[in-house]
């Protein structure tokens, strides 16, 4: 992966990869509004991939992703909290599943930070809470095999 960041004017950059490219205009968006955007929209991407390859569907997903940072520099992220709210044709268990592979394996996002992060979540499934302020488990993640998915290209 590659991706080349220009200066165009006051705080607007340009960031291409081997793709596409796209504005950063900061402070409209800052860069880790950004980062987190990027780590929510992985495993956002999972959550839709996971139960399709097991030939049932999500729908009104909504994950939401706090954080607490330092306060002084560096302002790095200490928490991430990830209330992830959805329906789906799938039993909790399953729903749950879901969630976990993506945070455990397929999210690297998720992965390239959970060593330095304490990374809690909460799940809504169908409508009701079944999982409220778990705790991930920092260290290298685990192999959920889920089978492979066409997520996006990395």
């Amino acid at each position: 992966m590659k991706i080349s960041i220009s200066h165009l004017n006051e705080m607007k950059f340009e960031a291409k990869t081997e793709k596409s490219s796209f504005i950063i205009n900061c402070p409209e968006i800052s860069p880790i509004e950004y980062f987190l955007s990027g780590i929510i929209s992985c495993s956002a991407t999972d959550m839709v991939l996971l139960p399709k390859n097991q030939g049932k569907t999500v729908s009104n997903l909504v994950i939401d992703g706090e954080v607490i940072r330092n306060e002084d520099f560096p302002k790095k992220f200490n928490t991430l909290h990830l209330d992830y709210s959805f329906d789906s044709d799938a039993d909790d268990t399953a729903a749950s599943r879901y969630v976990m592979a993506s945070l455990e394996t397929y999210c690297s996002t998720i992965n390239t930070i959970r060593d330095s992060v304490a990374i809690s979540y909460s799940i809504t499934h169908n409508g009701t809470k079944i999982r409220e302020n778990e705790k991930m488990i920092s260290g290298g993640g685990s192999k959920i095999d889920m089978g492979n998915i066409e997520s996006c290209p990395s």
